[in-house]
């Protein structure tokens, strides 16, 4: 099982990457966070699959 763990991901609002602390112990998960730099709130979606490898995609609330 994975621990917590840093992705970089580009904001889809403003276009700025910045870093995610992802839940390693969660094999899919979507919530919320807003962007550290505009502010705008962008959907997380992460699924960890058996050999883990973590896929992070990001979108817009309104998509």
């Amino acid at each position: 099982m994975l621990e917590s763990m840093e992705q970089e991901v580009c904001c889809p609002y403003c276009g700025e990457w910045i870093v995610l602390v992802v839940d390693g112990s969660v094999s899919r998960q979507i919530y919320i966070e807003d962007c550290s730099v505009c502010c705008c709130p962008m959907v997380i979606s992460v699924t960890i699959d058996r050999n883990e490898t973590i896929t992070v995609m990001v979108k817009r609330e309104n998509d």
